[in-house]
């Protein structure tokens, strides 16, 4: 019976002692089709919600520059009435606006050349101000069918969020990964807080290839699992780390992966234990964290996965205990893959 942990064997052990490992695609000997199609479903149902998350992100930014353009294009047009009114009430004062009352109102030759100023200035006054709210107008109504535009994108989005979700559940209760037990509150303040990775400026992630050189091996990786490794070794994590691993799919020859050490040395084939084990916690702790910001698609850790959309998921290997086999359990090192 496969589970999600042979779904997810990412890494054999080498002996203790040894900080390499060579890639093992199936350590259990499992049905490679049905493995494959189990990783697609997880892996396409976490990049979906993430894209969707993102354009979610991008369409509240637009509607909140719209509704920041909404406002000023009313108060414009607030203070246009106003000046309208103010016009009104000064021709009234003048004795009215034609040309001919004019010449009957008046009462001296310099009267009428003050009427017929004022007037002039009143009509080019008039004018300008007739522009002015018909822009006003022009861009309130514009700003009101963008935010409307906006609103139908965002419950797409959020539609779009809800089925790669469901997706995502399917796929874990095809692997028999019921939801992880409750965790005992942790101190979240003790995390340390990455700086996000960039955007694109709507608020998007943008599409990246294996095209920078990866620190921790010969290979590749995206520019934004770099901005990760970086901010991950920044903030105070700094046990051995392999990132880019070849193959022909997935994360790692993708250069979208990484898999952390719980020992300071390298992999080992033990289950992390005390400080060891405390120093996995965190780790994973801090990926949860900062998952927005890095761009996590999911941490594997201890016989538990965590996507963004379904929260931790606890899973076992083929017919053993947590951390019987440690590299498919993941109980000696933290896997982490970004979108």
């Amino acid at each position: 019976m496969m589970t999600l942990m042979t779904v997810f064997a990412t890494a054999v052990l080498a002996m203790p002692g040894t900080a390499a490992a060579q890639p093992d695609p199936d350590p259990h000997g499992s049905d490679p089709a049905k493995i494959a199609a189990l990783k697609d479903n997880l892996a396409a149902a976490a990049a979906g919600y993430m894209k969707a998350e993102s354009d979610l992100a991008g369409s509240q930014a637009k509607q909140a520059e719209l509704q920041t353009q909404l406002s000023k294009a009313e108060a414009d047009l607030a203070r246009v009435k106003k000046r309208v009114a103010d016009y009104a009430a000064e021709a009234y004062m003048i004795g009215g606006v034609g040309t001919i009352g004019l010449v009957l109102q008046a009462t001296s030759k310099e009267d009428f050349i003050g009427k017929a100023q004022a007037m002039d200035r009143l009509t080019r006054a008039d004018s300008e101000r007739l522009v002015t709210m018909a822009d006003a107008k022009r861009r309130i109504g514009e700003a009101k069918a963008g935010i409307d535009t906006e609103v139908a994108a965002q419950a797409d989005a959020a539609k779009e969020m809800a089925r790669r979700k469901q997706a995502a559940e399917k796929a874990l209760a095809a692997a028999q990964a019921p939801p992880a037990p409750p965790k005992p509150p942790s101190d979240s303040s003790g995390i340390p807080t990455a700086n996000p990775a960039p955007r694109n400026p709507d608020g998007s992630w943008p599409s990246q290839l294996c095209s920078v050189d990866d620190p921790t091996t010969s290979g590749c990786i995206t520019p934004r699992t770099l901005h990760a490794l970086k901010e991950t070794q920044r903030l105070g994590f700094g046990r051995y780390v392999s990132c880019y691993r070849p193959g022909n799919k997935y994360e790692h020859p993708k250069g979208r992966a990484c898999d952390w050490s719980a020992t300071p040395d390298g992999f080992v084939n033990r289950s992390a234990g005390g400080g060891d084990k405390a120093y996995g916690d965190r780790l994973a702790d801090f990926y949860v964290k900062n998952a927005r910001a890095l761009g996590v698609m999911y941490v594997i850790w201890y016989c538990e996965i965590w996507q963004v959309s379904t929260g931790w998921h606890r899973y076992n290997s083929a017919g053993s205990k947590c951390g019987d086999a440690p590299a498919p359990d993941h109980t000696n090192h933290v896997h982490l893959s970004i979108y």
